[in-house]
């Protein structure tokens, strides 16, 4: 069985035989069993923080680096908050915890930047110090960690953007102090006119001659102050009007600037523009006039085969049209011969005979007659509405063919076959 003691600044943590849970003494005595009984000591200092956060966008999107100082230690008055701190940094160094609470409080620090803009970090660094200490404070109070101060100690960037609002506010210092100058002369004026001119009402009242000649000289010299007022009111004019064209120029300069960008741009756009016409020329455009030219000339071969094999055809038709009908006009003409021949030699007989080779012949004449008909496989028929259609127009154009050659047959021999019938009865 030992005594252990320790001092203010440091808490004890028994745990083993004994107690339930481990028995935390901050700055006192206990005993402790040997073996059965484990002792752990942890630390109560304060902790000096300096906490670095380089180069975070504010959020205004300006960069800037801020240094804090934050003094933070673990809590051994309360008995929860020491747990929580046993619970998280029990065997740990000093310097862990040190590293611990220092990256918690920069991550604070860099999001409490993020969510202000450099004027007012720059301008309430109270303000800025608060929102870090009370956001920290809630976060490492869970830890068993408290923040006992916390203190902005430094702002810096490096893009001279704090240099410019200092340029700024000393230029509306300087203004302010001028414009308070002139208005301190203009006051001190008006107050020593207005005193000359009790002290001249006085006395002009005394002596008129005076006054008058004094009524003189005020006038004129009043007429000098109208004109000397005036030109120093047109100098002040030319020069606000000197400034506002200053100005001017400037933004007509810059939107200059502005139109001439936009310009390459466009220039550029255009350049990317025929860049891809020319690709896609060499790419689709090109290929595709080479394909339709093929097409084209394939069709027009086509087209050429078929006319050139159509007249053929027709050359053929109009060949064998000529020779059916030279031969049709050679077969006319022998049968012509024929006839005539046949009609030298009928002369020779007698009448009673041709009549009986004619009777003969007349049916075989109908049967020719009537051939074309049967062989016929569609017979259109136009008519006026007047007179037979169909079979017995056909029989009766038949019959009048067959009615005629009696006619025929007088023309060709001479013999009248009606007449050669009836003598024969």
């Amino acid at each position: 069985m030992g005594f252990e003691t320790c001092g203010p600044n440091e808490a004890m943590v028994v745990a083993g035989c004994g107690h339930s849970r481990p028995l935390m003494v901050p700055g006192g005595r206990i005993w402790v069993w040997p073996v059965i009984q484990q002792l752990q000591r942890i630390s109560l200092n304060t902790m000096t923080l300096q906490i670095h956060s380089k180069e975070v966008n504010t959020s205004k999107g300006v960069p800037i680096s801020c240094i804090g100082i934050a003094q933070v230690k673990i809590q051994g008055q309360n008995q929860d908050m020491l747990a929580n701190a046993c619970m998280q940094f029990l065997g740990k160094t000093e310097q862990e915890i040190h590293n611990i609470a220092l990256e918690t409080l920069e991550g604070h620090q860099r999001a409490i930047m993020g969510n202000m803009t450099v004027e007012e970090i720059y301008q309430d660094r109270k303000k800025f110090a608060k929102q870090v200490f009370e956001v920290a404070s809630s976060d490492l109070i869970q830890m068993g960690i408290t923040v006992v101060s916390y203190t902005l100690k430094d702002i810096t960037d490096n893009e001279g953007y704090l240099a410019a609002l200092g340029k700024t506010r000393t230029a509306q210092v300087h203004r302010d102090a001028k414009i308070g100058e002139a208005e301190s002369r203009r006051d001190a004026g008006i107050k020593e006119a207005i005193a000359n001119q009790e002290r001249l009402k006085v006395r002009y009242e005394n002596d008129t001659e005076i006054a008058k000649a004094k009524r003189d000289y005020e006038l004129k010299k009043a007429a000098y102050d109208i004109e000397v007022e005036a030109k120093r009111a047109e100098s002040e004019l030319a020069y606000d009007l000197q400034a506002a064209i200053s100005k001017q120029a400037i933004k007509e300069a810059e939107m200059q600037i502005r139109v001439e960008e936009r310009a390459k741009q466009i220039q550029v756009q255009d350049q990317e523009i025929l860049r891809r016409e020319k690709e896609l020329t060499a790419q689709v455009k090109k290929p595709a006039e080479a394909e339709k030219y093929r097409l084209e000339t394939i069709a027009e071969a086509e087209r050429n085969k078929v006319i050139l094999e159509a007249e053929a055809a027709a050359e053929a038709v109009r060949v064998k049209g000529e020779a059916e009908a030279f031969a049709i006009e050679a077969k006319a003409t022998a049968e012509a011969e024929q006839m005539v021949k046949k009609a030298d030699a009928w002369k020779e007989y007698q009448e009673a005979a041709m009549v009986d080779m004619v009777l003969a012949t007349l049916p075989k004449v109908a049967a020719e007659v009537a051939a074309p008909l049967s062989n016929a496989k569609k017979v259109t028929m136009v008519t006026s509405g007047k007179g037979d259609v169909g079979a017995a127009k056909l029989t009766g154009e038949v019959l009048d063919v067959v009615a005629k050659l009696p006619l025929m047959v007088e023309n060709l021999t001479g013999i009248n076959i009606s007449k050669a019938m009836k003598i024969k009865k």
